[in-house]
């Protein structure tokens, strides 16, 4: 079956490097926006095969709407299948009500997603409780790949060499120490208290490691950054030398990366499932080798 990487203009180079690693082409889908703020995506597609719609969600209000109706087009021109592929995913936090009167937002993205597309391939989606990427997409094919391999990947070439990966909280152990155990370095998670959206404290317990220490701080995502700059300062309080923070979704904007400059980071890394400021590392390879994994499971009964 043939297969083709379709993509909207501003996801074009991280999507380039993606279908250049599967070696499949690149075609464009080409943006409409009406006088009333109506969309209509065109796409290149004629006869049957795969469709893999390359598609970073970050911003996702402004971006769903044309992505289901480009997911449309490609159906009706004759699509076979077609892949969702979305380094970065939305709406997968918000897995329960907490209060009355709020959405289910992640249920919601599963059957508005699991209707227009066969499969889903994303990274390191931000699930919380929920155990994996099957309980939101029950009737599709879905692989949520993890991110920790890329930044230690990233990590292992840095100098001076890492020498603790730190975790800003709990939620970020499990693959805290993974990325720990990969370049040979010790891990140490803090304790979080959330005051706020925008306001966290965040405490590390002492460790005489830490003197003097090149830390690697990581996360899955930095957004504001009042995580990450809490557990900066922390760190620099107990001593720590040089502090990298590597992230893999780097939704932050060139104020939030100043003001974690100020809070003791030394150097700020992200992949490339979000574009914006600092060094933005490529996931198309391991996003590839994801995909063929995902081509060579059976489609769920």
């Amino acid at each position: 079956m043939t297969a083709a990487v379709h993509a909207f203009p501003d996801d074009a180079a991280p999507a380039g490097r993606f279908a250049e690693a599967l070696g499949l082409s690149l075609r464009p889908i080409t943006p409409h926006r009406f006088p009333d703020g109506e969309s209509r995506p065109v796409v290149d597609m004629a006869g049957g095969g795969t469709a893999l719609l390359y598609r970073s969600l970050a911003d996702p209000d402004a971006k769903l709407m044309p992505l289901l109706l480009a997911a449309d087009a490609l159906r009706r021109a004759g699509a076979d299948r077609i892949d969702l592929v979305a380094p970065y995913l939305p709406y997968m936090r918000q897995d329960r009500t907490f209060a009355p009167g709020e959405p289910l937002s992640q249920a919601v993205m599963g059957r508005m997603l699991g209707c227009a597309f066969d499969r889903v391939l994303t990274l390191e989606a931000h699930l919380h409780r929920t155990p994996d990427l099957d309980r939101v997409f029950p009737d599709r094919a879905v692989l949520n790949l993890g991110g920790g391999e890329v930044l230690a990947g990233a990590l292992s070439r840095l100098r001076p060499r890492i020498d603790l990966v730190a975790g800003p909280d709990s939620e970020s152990a499990p693959w805290a120490a993974a990325v720990a155990d990969r370049l040979g370095a010790g891990v140490l998670v803090a304790r979080k208290i959330r005051r706020g959206d925008r306001e966290v404290d965040v405490q590390y317990a002492e460790d005489f490691r830490l003197k003097g220490a090149h830390v690697a701080l990581v996360d899955d995502i930095c957004s504001t950054g009042g995580t990450l700059a809490a557990a900066a300062r922390a760190l620099k309080a107990a001593g720590a030398g040089r502090i990298t923070a590597a992230v893999v979704h780097g939704l932050h904007d060139r104020a939030t990366a100043r003001r974690l400059a100020t809070s003791g980071v030394d150097r700020l890394v992200a992949t490339d499932t979000v574009m914006g400021p600092g060094r933005r590392l490529p996931v198309a390879e391991a996003l590839a080798g994801a995909w063929r994994e995902l081509d060579a499971r059976p489609d769920p009964a």
